[in-house]
């Protein structure tokens, strides 16, 4: 390094415990492009002594090639690594960087100004204890300084550094400053924040960002280093009620049964009392079992095995609580999200939602307002693009334990993952439980599926057809029901277009819509297979993962997909209803196969060339299906 403490020359252990010893802050730059944030953390690093022989010979030569202060240090260079960054002069992911001084440890997270990126910047500050907003002191407060402030509110940061940049730009005036602070903080009021402590500083020149500068002698606050090194963090988990995801059920013999998790908010100890809110059952802790050995207490933040002096059915995922101080447990609850794919959000799409260890499909119910991060206006929409945030409802397919995000962090965020891509769409903070949910329950019936499966002498079917307009689908469903009515089946069929006049006359053809269609389908489909009916689907139905969900309402071997496999040459020649001519006049926008994506199935029960064979041949495929599936008892 070109700075070393002399402790590590002298007494490696000694200089080890001091750094043990010392307490961590994790802290975010945010603000809008070129608000000097990059700048300011290489300061920090260059001013703390903690770069590298080897990185500050590289920094010398790329700031004489690419940098930006002709032959000077250009210390941004020290965080903005990546090749596109250095062409851009922007940051574009989330840079971590760690140094300490006698006083502390850091670790710092530089994160994206410009607006295309805000979902790195919501990364960057899930974790952090201060945020550090950078404002340019020629520009003033600017739509991306406010973006930022509102997601650092959102994620709910308190401790916040006005740092009022580029001071040397504006000959270090005094009215600047204050007029600058005055109306981030009337702007701040409004999200929340409170803790503001503002300086004035230059991340180039070095005033009041280690020392502090004789330049500003009207300013009489700390520097920035200053006060990051002893600002108080009220972390407060340890203060708040106990919980603890259950990770894993640990049972390596007959003898031993234990909950193995991270703790993340309280304390436990030995003879505490503990409850289970998805059972409502309780017990008292036996033991808390480490690697190390036994503890009479653990905090959050340890990862301990717990043992418990009753038998009580817990699993992975559920939750270890304070009976005194529950959390809520409920399948519907109204979250702030923040969508993070370039795909939008289709409310009533099954995505995959983690919590904690748990994972459960979900979906977004409803989409109640879009949030205007720069006026936090409230505004009316249907979907949400990427770096949108809304406030929406959210329903699980089963109930979960959760507290509100502003209680309790860990156990009040998630995110949404898209069920067939794996990729994180989302991330949301929990505001509250939909009470209603909870009073809704099954009312016990005395007549089940089986009773009326017995009552029409078959097993209850789901043929789900699917194709493109044209493909033959609803001929062949046609065709399909005619013959099984012969053979004395009780039956049903569902068509596309029929639905649209009665139970789906209210929805359009945009993506949101056709998710909506298709959910209701799917759930009317179930009822009817709860009847022991045999349900004929017709429907485009182009989105895998609505299909999905559709199958994953049925009972294990009722739903069996058709897949009508004609091309689309085909069905633009055959086009019984003018649609395909519309599409490419432009008239349909939206429409499957031309404007709008059609994903074929990947593995259906049965595929059917709707082009090389008659209507007639496709149903006889169909019924001889079902009769195999009945001979085999399937």
């Amino acid at each position: 390094m070109s700075h070393q403490s002399q402790l590590i020359s002298g007494d490696i252990l000694a200089y080890l415990k001091t750094q043990e010893q010392k307490s961590m802050l994790r802290f975010i730059t945010c603000g809008s492009v070129d608000d000097g944030k990059s700048t300011l953390i290489g300061r920090l690093l260059w001013d703390s002594k903690l770069v590298f022989e080897d990185q500050l010979a590289s920094l010398e030569a790329d700031s004489k090639k690419v940098g930006t202060q002709g032959d000077d240090i250009d210390y941004a260079l020290l965080l903005d690594g990546l090749q596109a960054e250095r062409e851009q002069g922007i940051t574009i992911d989330v840079a971590y960087r760690y140094f300490s001084t006698d006083k502390r440890k850091f670790i710092v997270a530089d994160t994206p100004g410009h607006e295309q990126y805000t979902r790195n910047m919501v990364t960057g500050a899930s974790t952090a204890d201060v945020a550090v907003v950078l404002v340019d002191a020629r520009k003033g407060v600017l739509t991306q300084t406010r973006r930022h402030s509102f997601l650092v509110s959102l994620v709910g940061i308190r401790n916040v550094v006005l740092a009022v940049n580029k001071m040397d730009m504006v000959d270090y005036s005094a009215s600047k400053f204050h007029a600058i602070r005055e109306e981030y903080e009337a702007f701040a009021s409004e999200l929340g924040i409170s803790n503001i402590v503002s300086i004035p500083l230059s991340a180039l020149k070095g005033d009041n960002v280690i020392d502090l500068s004789e330049k500003t002698d009207w300013y009489s606050g700390p520097t920035l280093m200053e006060h990051l090194e002893t600002v108080e963090v009220d972390r407060g988990q340890t203060d708040k009620p106990f919980r603890m995801p259950v990770q894993w059920v640990n049972r390596p013999n007959l003898d031993f049964r234990g909950f193995s998790g991270t703790i993340a908010s309280g304390s436990l100890s030995v003879g505490d009392k503990i409850a289970v809110p998805s059972s409502g059952q309780t017990s008292v802790v036996d033991r808390i079992v480490t690697m190390d050995g036994d503890l009479e207490q653990a905090h959050d933040g340890q990862a301990v095995t717990v043992t418990l002096k009753d038998e009580i059915d817990i699993s992975r995922g559920d939750l270890l609580a304070d009976p005194l101080a529950r959390p809520d447990h409920a399948d519907q609850f109204e979250a702030k999200v923040v969508w993070m794919h370039d795909e939008p959000l289709l409310p009533g799409r099954s995505y995959l939602l983690k919590i904690g260890p748990s994972s459960v499909p979900a979906q977004v119910s409803d989409l109640k307002y879009k949030i205007n991060v720069n006026t936090l206006e409230h505004e009316p929409g249907k979907t949400l693009e990427l770096n949108e945030i809304g406030v929406c409802n959210v329903s699980l397919s089963k109930a979960l334990s959760f507290d509100p995000y502003v209680e309790n962090h860990a156990t009040g965020s998630f995110i949404l993952v898209d069920r067939f891509t794996n990729a994180t769409v989302a991330a949301g903070m929990i505001d509250f439980a939909l009470r209603r949910a909870t009073n809704v329950h099954w009312q016990a019936v005395e007549v089940n599926k089986q009773a009326r499966e017995e009552q029409n002498g078959q097993k209850a079917r789901v043929l789900w057809f699917t194709g493109l307009s044209g493909s033959g689908k609803s001929t062949v469903a046609n065709l399909v029901e005619k013959k099984l009515l012969s053979m004395g089946k009780r039956t049903y069929l569902l068509d596309g277009d029929n639905v649209r006049h009665g139970l789906n006359k209210d929805l359009g053809f945009t993506d949101t819509d056709r998710v909506e269609n298709i959910r209701r389908v799917a759930e009317v489909s179930s009822l009817f297979a709860d009847a022991g009916m045999i349900v004929l689907v017709s429907f485009i139905s182009p989105f895998r993962s609505e299909r999905r969900m559709a199958r994953e309402l049925m009972a294990e071997g009722e739903f069996l997909e058709v897949y009508v496999n004609t091309p689309l040459e085909v069905c633009e020649q055959r086009d019984p209803k003018g649609l395909y001519k519309k599409a490419r006049a432009g008239e349909l926008p939206n429409f499957t196969g031309i404007g709008s994506e059609y994903q074929p199935p990947e593995n259906p029960e049965i595929e059917l060339d709707g082009a090389g064979e008659s209507p007639e041949a496709l149903a006889e495929r169909v019924v001889q299906t079902l009769v195999e599936l009945e001979r085999a008892g399937g």
